[in-house]
């Protein structure tokens, strides 16, 4: 909050400063010269845009929402400028009538094309190269990335995998829900359920049904 204070005020500073300069010619021609500078693909404001009158070497800048204003005369010639924008020229009408003028400026993104850079670890392309055909790779490293990447062994360790946290979670869960749905009443017959089955058959072949001896 205080620097958005600060930044308002040193603008409104700013921006008196200048039209006590440009007063001080031609009072007279002096206009309030506001508007708002967006961006010509979105029409979003374009903040912190230079604004500078031509051959003055004064000037002002945006803010936030791309809303600026400040003193100049008729007839200027104001240049706006912004980092990936091409710049725009505006010169004030020389036959208004009324001390404020007001405009929408919009800005056009500027490409920059770069050239090409290729970085190589060796000094030239040639060393590059032979060390390139130079490179022993093991075959039975490849053997075994194809082998851990097989389907069949990803299936089976996926089968192997046991549960996780969240998944002995969901399954308590599930657990306990079953048991306050059926509460007061007998519990349904699983003969005809599958998994049901599956379990007693695990069950019996971990030996859990048999008889403990004395």
């Amino acid at each position: 909050m205080l620097y958005r204070f600060i930044l308002a005020f040193a603008f409104c500073l700013f921006t008196t400063f200048v039209g006590a300069q440009v007063s001080e010619k031609n009072p007279e021609n002096v206009i309030q010269f506001s508007g708002v500078v967006v961006t010509a693909d979105s029409l979003r404001a374009l903040p912190y845009t230079n604004i500078l009158i031509v051959n003055k070497g004064i000037g002002t800048s945006t803010d936030y929402y791309g809303y600026f204003s400040f003193a100049a005369e008729l007839g200027d010639s104001i240049l706006f400028s912004s980092v990936g924008y091409k710049r725009a020229y505006y010169q004030i009408p020389d036959t208004l009538t009324d001390n404020k003028y007001s405009i929408v400026q919009v800005m056009n993104s500027d490409t920059v094309y770069l050239t090409e850079t290729v970085i190589y670890p060796w000094p030239t392309p040639d060393e590059f190269k032979e060390a390139f055909l130079a490179l022993n790779v093991a075959d039975d490293e490849i053997a075994r990335a194809q082998k851990n990447l097989d389907p069949r062994v990803l299936y089976k360790r996926m089968l192997e995998m046991p549960m996780d946290g969240t998944a002995n979670y969901k399954y308590q869960m599930q657990q306990i829900q079953n048991r306050l749905y059926y509460a007061g009443q007998a519990p349904p017959i699983q003969l005809l359920n599958p998994f049901a089955w599956a379990q007693f058959f695990k069950a019996w072949q971990e030996g859990k049904f048999k008889r403990e001896k004395n």
